[in-house]
């Protein structure tokens, strides 16, 4: 008995340190402390603007494990992650994409990229699905790249504009092919990265999209 009461006594005392506590046979963060998931979700926006800092590749490598560790159909994985940092591979799509849709502005005398001025970005390509699942597959595993790049100090921005250009470009072909994704497998989501250059407030949530079924 005298064991068992020790053993409770030091788990609370655990629980205490890390800031948990024991409600109703629940885990909750104790008042005085934040969730940091719950503030990195919350703080996370689209970033259109990066400086011309380089990403680590080390940073760029956790990232895309961030990714694949999404939830996925049956455990699927049925995904391809490629990490581009290289500023050759930036450039020559982007004059490939001249007169396509892109992210940026090819007028603003800061552009430098068709990826929003991206240093690095993670492409996603998984195959057509008739149950709609991988497409729903790369959804998630692109949240946990976007949450996983905040919780580092980065920004990004999921663009649809240079995956429709690369994949419907002639000139754009030879960029798409050096992402070398399996047969049958098309890009489907490019995430930008980099050191963010600006600070975008929060846009207004309609939280009465929200609703308990009663």
């Amino acid at each position: 008995m005298k064991r068992a009461l020790f053993i409770i006594a030091l788990v609370a005392a655990m629980m205490s340190a890390t800031g948990c506590v024991i409600v109703s046979n629940k885990t909750t963060e104790s008042s005085d402390m934040g969730n940091q998931v719950i503030e990195t979700i919350m703080a996370r926006r689209s970033v259109r603007q990066y400086t011309n800092q380089a990403v680590p590749r080390e940073l760029l490598q956790q990232i895309a494990e961030c990714g694949v560790n999404a939830p996925n159909a049956m455990n699927s994985q049925n995904w391809e992650v490629r990490i581009i940092d290289d500023e050759d591979w930036f450039n020559g799509a982007t004059a490939a994409m001249q007169g396509g849709m892109f992210g940026g502005d090819s007028n603003d005398p800061n552009f430098r990229n068709a990826f929003r001025n991206a240093t690095a970005a993670i492409a996603v390509a998984c195959p057509d699905d008739p149950s709609g699942m991988a497409l729903i597959n790369v959804g998630l595993l692109g949240e946990n790249v976007c949450l996983a790049a905040k919780s580092l100090g980065l920004g990004s921005v999921v663009m649809a504009g240079p995956v429709m250009s690369l994949t419907s470009s002639p000139a754009a072909k030879p960029y798409l092919d050096k992402l070398n994704f399996s047969e049958g497998y098309k890009l489907r989501i490019i995430i930008g990265l980099g050191y963010p250059a600006e600070d975008p407030a929060a846009k207004p949530r309609d939280l009465g999209k929200i609703k308990f079924v009663d």
